[in-house]
């Protein structure tokens, strides 16, 4: 079975939620699995800040997991218009599959989620397409062909889930929002089944 890796960073919960849902998207698609994965914290004084292994949710990522996926989803939450830092240190350390060309052709998509409604949501996810194009991915949004995507009043963009998670982080995942994250996951698994090699 191929698998669709299913990448993020989470500080309050909403972005862990969106990629669970991009995950069940991803296993809509026949001949496809999730691989859900996560990034740990950083620190300014120093890396091991993070138990080698996560007291909850998804193990941490390697550079391995990118090499076996045939595609991959990433998410954050929005920091000044860019992904979080810890997501970002992670990618900053895939040189080496850089150097190798390993992720040239992979299919790529991003999903966000902010405190505020006009937080940063659509640069965020742009800002975290450019090291994929550096690795040579081919990015994978979300076409207006869906509905949801002219109806909902909240997260919801064509470059990517997104979610408003609220001043508090406390606003749920709307039925919008959920049925735009499965989409893209389920549309990141087709493409990448199209696009793998026989």
């Amino acid at each position: 079975m191929k698998e669709v890796l299913v990448l993020y960073f989470s500080a309050t919960g909403a972005v862990r939620q969106m990629a669970q849902y991009v995950a069940r998207g991803v296993a809509t698609v026949d001949g496809v699995a999730p691989r859900l994965r996560t990034v740990p914290r950083v620190s300014a004084v120093c890396e091991a800040v993070e138990p080698a292994v996560p007291d909850e949710g998804a193990p941490y990522a390697t550079p391995h997991d990118l090499e076996a996926c045939i595609g991959v989803a990433v998410g954050s939450p929005t920091r000044f218009g860019n992904m979080a830092a810890p997501m970002k240190y992670f990618w900053d350390n895939t040189s080496s599959l850089w150097s190798r060309g390993t992720l040239v052709g992979r299919p790529v998509s991003v999903f966000t989620s902010s405190t505020s409604l006009h937080g940063g949501q659509e640069s965020t996810l742009l800002s975290m397409y450019v090291p994929f194009l550096h690795h040579g991915m081919l990015i994978v949004g979300l076409p207006y062909t869906d509905p949801d995507l002219s109806t909902t009043g909240s997260g919801g963009t064509p470059y990517g889930a997104s979610h408003w998670a609220g001043p508090n982080n406390d606003r749920a995942v709307t039925d919008e929002e959920r049925r735009l994250c499965v989409a893209l996951g389920a549309r990141l698994a087709q493409v990448a089944l199209k696009l793998e090699k026989p």
